[in-house]
C-alpha cells in the first residue's frame, strides 16, 4: 500500500499497515466490518480498509468481494474473491477505488459487491488455492521427494520395471499417475488431520467446510503434482544419462528406443511417488498445515488466545 496516492494530492496522508489475525466468525461480513470499525475508533483512524484471506459472506449466504460503509469510512475486501491471478495489482486498484470513494462519502452511498452464484464460487475457490501458495508444499515434502528420487533411481535400471513400463498402454499410465497423486494427497490429509468438519449442522457451517476442504484438496493436489513433474524430469534425465535402449533391448529381447525412456520415466515417477510419499515422514508440518484454511483458522485462534486484547480486528 506504500504506492497508494491519496485522492487529494494537496494533503499528506499517514498510512498505517497492520497485519493481525481476524478473530473467529469474521467470515460474516457484518462482524468483519464491525471489528474494523472498533479498531478504527480505538486507534483514531480516519479511514480503514481491511484485506482478508477469508471468504466473506453476508446473512443470505452470498459470497462477497467487498463491503463498504462510507459513513464510518470502513471497507473490507476479500482477497480470494479477486480470483488469485494478478491479485496484487487487482488489490491495489481496489484499495485505491475504496479509499477514493470513502474519502468523499457524499459521492459514495456504500456498496456491497456479491460474487455470481456459480462462476463466482469457482473464482473464489481458485483464489483460495492460490492464497494457499501450493508451491510452498515442496519444501514440506522434501523428505518424501528425496525418498522418491532414490526409489526412482534404483527402479530406472531394473529390468522388471522396464518390462512393466513397456507393457502398459497410455491410459494405464494416466490411471497410475492419477492414483499415485490421489494416494499421496489422501495420506497428507489423514496424517496432517487437515479435513475440516462443520461446527454445527447449519447449512452455512456445512458449506464453509465444503469450501475449505475443496481448497485444501486442490492445494495439495497442485503441490504434489509439482513434485511429480519434478520427479519425472529428474528420472528422465537420469535414464537418458545412464541407459542405452539398444543394450536394454538386447537384454530383454525387445526393440527399444529412446522414446521408451519417456514411458519408463513416466511409470517410474508414479511408482516412486507412492513409494517415496507414503514411506517417508514430513519435513515440515507447518508447510502442510498452511495448505488448509481450517488449520490456519486454528492457528489464528491460538494466537488470539494469548492476545491481551482479543476483541480487536485485523488483516
Amino acid at each position: 500500500m506504500s504506492d497508494l496516492d491519496p485522492p487529494d494530492h494537496g494533503e499528506a496522508w499517514d498510512i498505517t499497515v497492520v497485519s493481525e489475525p481476524f478473530t473467529t466468525g469474521s467470515e460474516d461480513v457484518g462482524i468483519a466490518v464491525g471489528r474494523l470499525q472498533a479498531r478504527a475508533r480505538e486507534q483514531d483512524w480516519d479511514l480503514v480498509v481491511g484485506l482478508t484471506e477469508l471468504p466473506l459472506h453476508d446473512h443470505e449466504g452470498r459470497h462477497l468481494l467487498v463491503q463498504t460503509d462510507p459513513e464510518q469510512r470502513t471497507a473490507v475486501l476479500s482477497l480470494p474473491a479477486l480470483g488469485g491471478l494478478r491479485m496484487h495489482s487487482r488489490a491495489r486498484r481496489a484499495v485505491r477505488s475504496l479509499v477514493s470513494g470513502m474519502a468523499n462519502p457524499e459521492a459514495d452511498e456504500g456498496h456491497r459487491v456479491a460474487l455470481p452464484p456459480v462462476r463466482g464460487r469457482w473464482r473464489l475457490l481458485m483464489g483460495m488455492v492460490l492464497a494457499n501458495r501450493p508451491w510452498l508444499l515442496v519444501p514440506g515434502l522434501k523428505s518424501a521427494l528425496v525418498a522418491a528420487l532414490a526409489t526412482g533411481a534404483v527402479a530406472t535400471v531394473n529390468s522388471t520395471v522396464w518390462v512393466l513400463a513397456n507393457s502398459l498402454s497410455w491410459w494405464r499410465l494416466v490411471v497410475a499417475t492419477i492414483a499415485s497423486i490421489a494416494l499421496v494427497v489422501a495420506w497428507l490429509v489423514i496424517d496432517g488431520e487437515l479435513w475440516d468438519r462443520p461446527e454445527d449442522d447449519s447449512p452455512r457451517s456445512r458449506h464453509r467446510s465444503r469450501l475449505y476442504n475443496a481448497s485444501t484438496l486442490l492445494t495439495l493436489m497442485t503441490g504434489v503434482l509439482i513434485c511429480y513433474v519434478a520427479l519425472y524430469v529428474v528420472n528422465l534425465a537420469w535414464a537418458l544419462f545412464v541407459l542405452d535402449p539398444d543394450l536394454m533391448g538386447g537384454y530383454l529381447n525387445a526393440r527399444l528406443g529412446y522414446g521408451d525412456l519417456f514411458v519408463l520415466a513416466w511409470f517410474v515417477a508414479s511408482a516412486a511417488t507412492v513409494g517415496g510419499g507414503l514411506g517417508s515422514g514430513l519435513e515440515s508440518d507447518e508447510a502442510i498445515r498452511a495448505a488448509a484454511y481450517s488449520k490456519r483458522e486454528e492457528d489464528r485462534r491460538e494466537r488470539l488466545a494469548g492476545d491481551p486484547n482479543p476483541g480487536r480486528s485485523a488483516r
